[in-house]
């Protein structure tokens, strides 16, 4: 799910686990702790699931007796592979890596990157770093095709301040290439105490050459419901993950909005890359009417079981809900509860496409083994994996929401011609400050348009765009965006249509 991820969450010291339990039955919170705050990076947008009975105790299911490992002749090859390398290959060999790397060469086999396995190390490393504080630069990951996905950036984290946006591309962790690790091995590099420092070499559209971001790593905010209200009653709560204690937060801000005289509300899950399943259920029970569907969850071999809305507290004010690329899991659970089964419009742009649930499972070791062990499906039964919930109404990001991260150490001046150049005209234009043609030549009037913000700015004014003009510019941008977003102003306007003002 932080720094994954991972798009995803984690639980701790699991047995056999079983499907969401039925709406009949009570459910307590889960006794879990989600990856994404426990650890400093994680994988992307997973949802994962308990049950749970009245005294939080996991229910173990007992399997049918397997044959013994001995008596399985699909492992025939596997042992003569294994007999073949221990007496003949020239040197020592390391037992326990050369297990690890079967089990690996398994998992990778499977193509599915929300499947995954920590040896010893690596599960006992990420299970420390759960604790009451949480350190590292907050940002959701996904391996991808050989590569280091961001999902999103966790809100207030080091990674969102930095400019680190969905769908870049982490191409080196401190200098050394992270091509071909798991989002698990990837985690390990990135994630670190408070106060220390990571490079990031980035990659974003279709720019030519990483850049490297120095990020400071910190306390990574455990706070998953914001709210405010914004002009004419209109409430806006952002969900930034969906954790243990993320349904009593929105609650409470339910509550603080309804106190303010809320008509209107914006629900939004930008950059949320999912969480616990349980709490997507409830969640999306606020808004859909009882008795209609939530979602319909389906494990290997079984028909779909559909789960409906039976909640007692229930959000009576117009809804609109707003997504991006980064809305994933359960995101996108409650995206689809909303759509299908309320009605609500969704603004934005289409989700990121999560539909598999998984469950880690603790081996005798220590090591973790996390597969994939379901699909889910929206309300209606239609499977959004790789393909994301398309919004009621598009409103894309603007194209300089977009733009990529200006190096603050690469100084820009009059007579250079680069990409960096034209991203930065880019950025100079869309903050007021106007360079001239946009064609990555540093000409006389980029030099004019860098003074005139170096003015503002109250810096020592050169012309030369580096240090702390750059990253006042990357500010102004920044609060651009968040002023003047396309997304919230038409979630909003729709809103106000229906309330009739």
């Amino acid at each position: 799910m932080d720094e994954k991820e991972n798009n995803g969450l984690e639980q701790e010291h699991e047995s056999n686990h079983q499907p969401p339990a039925k709406r009949t039955i009570n459910l307590k919170p889960f006794s879990f702790v989600m990856l994404v705050f426990g650890l400093v990076v994680a994988t992307a947008g997973i949802t994962f699931f308990v049950l749970t009975t009245g005294d939080d105790k996991v229910v173990e299911v007992v399997s049918p007796q397997k044959p013994t490992i001995v008596d399985r002749k699909e492992f025939t090859k596997l042992y003569n592979a294994y007999d073949e390398m221990m007496g003949n290959y020239y040197d020592d060999i390391d037992e326990t890596a050369i297990i690890d790397g079967a089990i690996n060469g398994m998992i990778d086999a499977l193509g599915d990157p929300y499947s995954d396995y920590l040896n010893v190390k690596e599960a006992r490393q990420l299970h420390e770093s759960i604790s009451s504080s949480f350190e590292g630069i907050g940002a959701e990951i996904q391996e991808k095709n050989g590569y280091i996905n961001v999902v999103s950036p966790i809100k207030n984290s080091p990674a969102e301040r930095a400019g680190i946006l969905p769908n870049d591309l982490i191409i080196a962790v401190d200098g050394d290439s992270i091509q071909g690790l798991s989002s698990s091995e990837a985690v390990l590099l990135i994630r670190g105490e408070k106060g220390t420092t990571v490079t990031l070499s980035i990659k974003r559209g279709g720019t030519a050459e990483p850049v490297d971001m120095k990020i400071v790593r910190d306390v990574i905010p455990v706070e998953t419901v914001y709210a405010e209200m914004l002009e004419d009653g209109i409430a806006h709560i952002h969900i930034t993950s969906f954790s243990e204690g993320t349904y009593a937060e929105l609650l409470t801000a339910l509550d603080e909005m309804e106190a303010q005289g809320m008509k209107g509300l914006i629900v939004d899950v930008r950059q949320n890359p999912g969480g616990i399943l349980n709490t997507a259920i409830e969640i999306s029970d606020l808004f859909v009417e009882n008795g209609k569907n939530l979602f319909q969850y389906e494990e290997k071999g079984s028909k779909p079981v559909v789960y409906t809305a039976t909640g007692k507290r229930k959000v009576t004010v117009p809804v609109t809900l707003v997504i991006d690329e980064g809305s994933a899991s359960a995101s996108e659970i409650l995206a689809g509860a909303m759509k299908e089964s309320a009605g609500i419009p969704l603004i934005g742009v289409k989700t990121f496409g999560k539909g598999t649930v998984q469950s880690p499972k603790n081996l005798p070791d220590g090591s973790n083994l996390k597969l994939t062990t379901a699909k889910w499906l929206t309300a209606d039964g239609n499977w959004i994996h790789k393909k994301g919930i398309e919004p009621t109404v598009s409103v894309p990001y603007p194209s300089y929401a977009m733009l990529p991260f200006l190096d603050p150490a690469i100084e820009m001046k009059e007579g250079m011609n680069t990409p960096s150049i034209k991203a930065a005209e880019e950025m100079l234009e869309a903050v007021g400050y106007v360079p001239g043609e946009i064609d990555g030549l540093f000409d006389e009037q980029t030099t004019q348009a860098v003074e005139k913000i170096q003015q503002d700015l109250e810096l020592e004014v050169n012309g030369i765009l580096a240090g702390e003009t750059t990253i006042g510019l990357m500010n102004k941008l920044r609060t651009k965006i968040q002023e003047e977003d396309p997304q919230l102003l038409k979630a909003k306007d729709l809103l106000l249509e229906k309330i009739g003002q």
